[in-house]
């Protein structure tokens, strides 16, 4: 019985299957975009990351192990280079894939598998951190806490005084506005003209 066994087999055998996937992942580090079927590439999938990964490391036995898949010295040196610049900050997901329909002939699902880009920090954007459990509780009880006293600030009636006073003080101040004599009108008073007015 077959349990527990998750490999794609792809109908072929072990050497056929591993050379395949071995020139596969030689041409998408070429090429950096290959069209496959969806189970090849499904299956290309975890190569092309556990390669990537082992070449991050930089050093020589890094080297020697992504050597002994891939063949090509010119392909591990771009490899090498790549993950320095494009894949520095991130730690997985390295392809996309991308389906494009069906062959024709057998009408086997096609895809293209792609490297991913460099990921480029968008301008204006910050990064929102978001509040804990905990601040949002207290936040919500201080809110709550302030609600109350202002409820209770109404209802006892303090608000309203303050609201009377205020309209009280404002006659008398307007009152006494009126009653004080302006000084241009001590001025017409000390005039002759306004001697002959009262005679």
């Amino acid at each position: 019985m077959r349990h527990r066994k998750s490999n794609i087999k792809l109908g072929r055998t072990a050497s056929h299957r591993k050379a395949m996937l071995r020139n596969m992942a030689t041409s998408l580090f070429e090429h950096e975009q290959i069209k496959t079927t969806v189970a090849k590439g499904k299956a290309l999938k975890p190569v092309i990351d556990k390669l990537v990964t082992t070449a991050k490391r930089g050093d020589l036995t890094a080297m020697r192990h992504v050597s002994a898949i891939i063949r090509s010295r010119k392909i591990v040196s771009k490899l090498f280079e790549m993950c320095k610049d494009r894949f520095a900050t991130r730690n997985c997901g390295y392809t996309i894939m991308v389906k494009s329909g069906w062959r024709l002939g057998d009408a086997a699902p096609m895809c293209y598998l792609t490297l991913v880009q460099a990921d480029e920090p968008k301008a204006g954007r910050t990064t929102k951190t978001k509040p804990s459990d905990r601040s949002r509780r207290v936040a919500a009880s201080q809110a709550a806490t302030q609600a109350a006293a202002e409820t209770a600030a109404v209802l006892s009636g303090s608000q309203p005084k303050a609201a009377s006073a205020a309209t009280e003080s404002a006659p008398v101040s307007a009152e006494a506005a009126v009653s004080e004599p302006t000084s241009s009108e001590s001025v017409d008073s000390d005039a002759p003209g306004g001697e002959a007015d009262k005679s």
